[in-house]
């Protein structure tokens, strides 16, 4: 194991030496222990509208098998669209985006399918949801349990699209029993919103509020409007720490929270604004402690000259770190703009680098899911080679938990059908706490000689929730295995040891 990562590490440094100074150098050997790596996986382009279900099931495995190359260790999963359901749900209809026809049923639960698969593969689901939108452009009709067709007069019209009023506690109360639902149902890790807030506006086109607004006796709308997200953000996290206490509560905001010309503190960009525009107030929230991660859609290339994406990600690593910040990425986008003194021949190398510069910067999530695990213009390659070779635990979230797990009792090594398995036993006063029981494992293995550091990423063999562990047939020679316990927070044990002889 050791022999084929310093072949892989001197291929590398080879190479390195060949490119240029905007190249992977410095980084490409950083393999950090814990790394936030997800994907989102969207609905609301129609790439699932009318597969048949094992059609679908097909897809969406093909895509984490792909994904699971990278060691990717988060699938973010779109499940409401407008106002509708990818899952089994008594409140709202399902999706058109499955059916083509919205209340009509695929037959199967495609939310309980993919907790099922993620947590197979070892990755965390989050359940994503866009709170507001209640109809797209193309949804012509609504389903007769629609929220919409019960209390039409909750609901805005703007620029072809329907909205739930942000002003109105009803809605508010509708959108915050959703999630309790998905929450009660489901053994999802997490729960995420998007950058749908009020409507992305439309020049000389007023989203109309205004009956609300003057019953509000406010006097200025930005604030009054910012409050209404303010309260929902505010009830949406104490819905999921009431619920679930170990569901961490996410918010994927557009990139710019202000332009320097709207704000002293602002970015050096000159585009649309969270604060301004949409009406969400991200560093408030992460300030209160109302989200648990933030991941900005920083979608641009290096050196837009609206919005350069060098200047937007050391932007949030100094004003949003007070909770997990992870950064969007733009597969698309990031492969399209040209580099030939880089390794890659794009953008992707630099992007990485300038990201892993930050320290407050804990991982990264790819838009969208399916580019990266179709590997375009080699984007997975790159990672699966490099930075990503090794699994990565997630980002401790010590604010909602920090208590490790009780130790293992014990390791051994046993022969099963010619087969050398690790098995490990609990401790009999093994946590009761939900935040603390066993959630996975991590086995680690050093080869003789080698120092035990449980920070050795590449030293990870596998990170499982099974209580064994087939060995890699290869190995021979003297070994010592270190098996710890991760609880629903990551936070691990410590190591229980076994040595053994090959």
């Amino acid at each position: 194991m050791r022999l084929k990562y310093l072949s892989f590490l001197m291929l590398m440094l080879l190479l390195v030496s060949c490119a240029s100074k905007k190249s992977v150098q410095g980084y490409v050997d950083e393999h950090p222990k814990r790394e936030f790596r997800g994907a989102w996986i969207q609905a609301v382009n129609g790439q699932f509208k009318g597969m048949e279900e094992q059609e679908m099931k097909r897809y969406l495995t093909g895509m984490l098998d792909s994904l699971q190359m990278v060691n990717v260790n988060a699938i973010i999963f779109q499940v409401r669209v407008e106002g509708d359901a990818l899952y089994e749900s008594r409140f709202e209809p399902w999706s058109r985006f499955l059916t083509g026809v919205q209340g009509k049923s695929p037959g199967w639960d495609p939310l309980a399918f993919m907790v099922e698969e993620c947590h197979r593969r070892n990755m965390e689901l989050h359940a994503w949801i866009n709170p507001y939108r209640a109809r797209t452009k193309g949804t012509t009709s609504v389903a007769a349990n629609h929220y919409s067709a019960k209390k039409p007069e909750d609901f805005i019209k703007y620029e072809g699209q329907l909205y739930f009023n942000p002003s109105l506690q009803s809605n508010r109360d509708h959108i915050c029993g959703i999630v309790r639902d998905i929450l009660h149902r489901y053994d999802v890790d997490g729960l995420h919103i998007d950058d749908y807030f009020y409507p992305y506006p439309t020049a000389g086109k007023e989203f109309a509020d205004e009956k609300w607004f003057k019953k509000s006796n406010e006097t200025d709308k930005g604030k009054w409007r910012r409050e209404n997200v303010n309260h929902l953000i505010y009830q949406l996290h104490r819905t999921v720490r009431e619920t679930k206490p170990w569901v961490k509560f996410g918010v994927s905001p557009f990139g710019i929270y202000r332009n320097e010309s709207s704000w002293e503190f602002g970015s050096k960009t000159n585009g649309l604004q969270c604060y301004d525009d949409l009406y969400a107030d991200v560093l408030y929230w992460i300030e209160q402690g109302w989200v648990d991660y933030c991941i900005p859609q920083v979608y641009w290339e290096i050196g837009h000259k609206a919005a350069d994406y060098e200047e937007l990600v050391q932007w949030w690593a100094k004003y949003a770190s007070q909770r997990p910040l992870y950064i969007g990425q733009d597969v698309q986008r990031t492969v399209k703009a040209k580099d030939e003194s880089s390794l890659t021949g794009n953008q992707q190398a630099d992007k990485y680098r300038m990201q892993r510069a930050q320290e407050n910067v804990l991982g990264t999530c790819f838009w969208d899911a399916a580019s990266a695990a179709n590997n375009v213009n080699g984007y997975r390659d790159f990672l699966a080679q490099g930075i990503f070779r090794y699994p990565a635990l997630m980002p401790r979230y010590d604010f909602i938990d920090d208590k490790a797990p009780s130790k293992l009792k014990g390791v051994r090594l046993i022969e099963e059908s010619g087969e050398n398995v690790l098995v490990w036993l609990l401790n009999k006063n093994a946590d009761k706490d939900e935040m603390n029981v066993p959630h996975r494992f991590v086995v680690y293995c050093f080869a003789k000689g080698e120092k035990v550091d449980l920070d050795s990423v590449e030293n990870i063999l596998a990170i499982t929730s099974k209580t064994f562990y087939k060995l890699p047939k290869e190995l021979s020679g003297k070994y010592t295995f270190v098996v710890t316990v991760l609880d629903r927070m990551q936070n691990e044990s410590k190591g229980r040891k076994c040595k053994v002889e090959l």
